[in-house]
């Protein structure tokens, strides 16, 4: 590791410790040459994963897709930005633990579809519309009763208010 200052090689670690998401570690360290501190992130280098399009193309996987689609499906949602990073770990996870090199791109939807549902019941309309491509209101509409059946049977159940 080069000190960011100084480029010497000479460095040492005086602190470390997991990031929030335990998934990389923050290290402080300090130049033995210029005496400058600096911090350096290490994360896992995990398998390349490659998602497989519908039209078959293939293309690496990309988390900021995933994050970007809830956000545009959560915009104006009483949802916080700390409950959309948190979906997207789980999903980010789910997609890991799979340790297949290759995943379509449908499975990727599924999971986000699934997950967003419990995060708000008009974001997952909004992702339900783009994601399914729905061709008519009446498409539209058979996905809406779905929403508003199981907010219903979750009113039943004392889950929601």
């Amino acid at each position: 590791m080069r000190c960011p200052y100084c480029g010497k090689e000479d460095n040492r670690v005086i602190d470390s410790r997991p990031v929030e998401d335990n998934n990389s570690i923050r290290r402080r360290r300090i130049c033995d040459s210029c005496n400058r501190r600096f911090t350096t992130y290490e994360k896992v280098e995990t398998i390349p994963i490659v998602v497989i399009k519908k039209d078959n193309n293939r293309e690496p996987y990309d988390r900021s897709k995933i994050e970007g689609g809830i956000l545009r499906a959560c915009h104006k949602r009483p949802v916080s930005m700390n409950q959309i990073k948190k979906t997207v770990d789980e999903i980010e996870a789910e997609i890991f633990d799979r340790e297949e090199k290759e995943i379509p791109s449908a499975a990727i939807g599924e999971m986000v579809m699934s997950r967003i549902h419990d995060l708000d019941p008009v974001a997952y309309v909004r992702f339900a519309s783009v994601y399914r491509e729905f061709k008519d209101v009446e498409t539209f509409m058979d996905e809406l009763e779905k929403v508003l059946k199981a907010e219903n049977g979750r009113k039943f159940m004392g889950l929601r208010k």
